[in-house]
């Protein structure tokens, strides 16, 4: 690992690398934020997956988490949300929503994408790997969030590794990609055609046939822009209602889809996941 750079934030470190990924097979950068507590002892990491456009900055710059996390004593990483670099193809026509900065959090299966775009795994198994062996946290007391196309994979990911994580939360999730515009697109180019496949990636499928009951929370602004054509929140509330799993979803009135709300909520959260870690 190198490291990009390093500020001292609220009694902590504030602190940027970069690695060469094997799964990904590029160069990746992710940050991550050590409160004081970590250097007494293992900490709790939380995971921060971010949104389309997004890298690892936006919430770093942007969430005003530190502040929490210092107060809580966990760690936050934050991945990159795609994978970057010469070689690796962006959408043809250069669109915000599909390849660089749009990972979407899966393994990809089809060319020429799936020699780069296995986020999936980076974020399950690699990153955490790199995390676990460099820095002081207890992998074993971990929880996962994320934002738009990050509460998509954080919610998914979640659901799909049980035993990994203790607890997970979302700000404005992408519920369903079997069902939006959004996950429509970037599903039938990483997976192709099949949608049987993209089940494995739709939150409302895999809480259907969830097993386990994690600690879930969901905070959804009533004004986001995307809310009804992208987000479709209440689909995640029938899934959880059929499957009588127990999640916290609030519509939080006037609040949209920017990082203002993910700001004035991010102490929830972090305190949500502290209690469960």
């Amino acid at each position: 690992m190198e490291k990009i750079s390093e500020n001292r934030c609220f009694g902590g470190q504030q602190l940027r690398y970069r690695h060469q990924s094997a799964v990904l097979n590029c160069e990746m950068v992710f940050s991550i934020f050590l409160p004081p507590q970590a250097a007494s002892g293992k900490i709790p990491v939380l995971y921060w997956l971010s949104g389309l456009t997004c890298t690892d900055e936006n919430f770093v710059t942007k969430a005003g988490a530190q502040r929490y996390a210092a107060e809580q004593g966990v760690a936050i990483v934050a991945p990159d949300t795609s994978p970057r670099g010469e070689g690796v193809p962006d959408d043809p026509e250069g669109a915000y929503d599909f390849g660089l900065g749009a990972g979407f959090y899966v393994n990809a299966t089809q060319e020429p994408w799936s020699k780069h775009y296995r986020m999936y795994d980076y974020i399950v198994d690699e990153l955490p790997a790199l995390i676990n062996s460099n820095f002081p946290v207890a992998g074993d007391r971990a929880g996962i969030f994320g934002h738009s196309m990050g509460g998509h994979g954080a919610l998914t990911i979640a659901l799909k590794n049980p035993g990994r994580y203790k607890s997970v939360s979302a700000f404005s999730p992408i519920v369903s990609p079997l069902r939006c515009p959004w996950g429509e697109k970037a599903l039938s180019n990483y997976l192709g055609a099949d949608r049987e496949a993209w089940r494995d990636y739709d939150t409302t499928e895999l809480i259907a046939r969830a097993t386990t009951r994690l600690p879930m929370l969901v905070d959804q602004g009533e004004a986001d822009n995307f809310l009804k054509e992208q987000l479709k929140t209440e689909l995640l509330e029938e899934a959880a209602k059929k499957a009588g799993y127990p999640v916290e979803i609030r519509m939080q009135p006037g609040y949209d889809h920017s990082y203002f709300f993910i700001a004035t909520f991010i102490e929830d959260h972090i305190r949500f996941h502290a209690g469960n870690v």
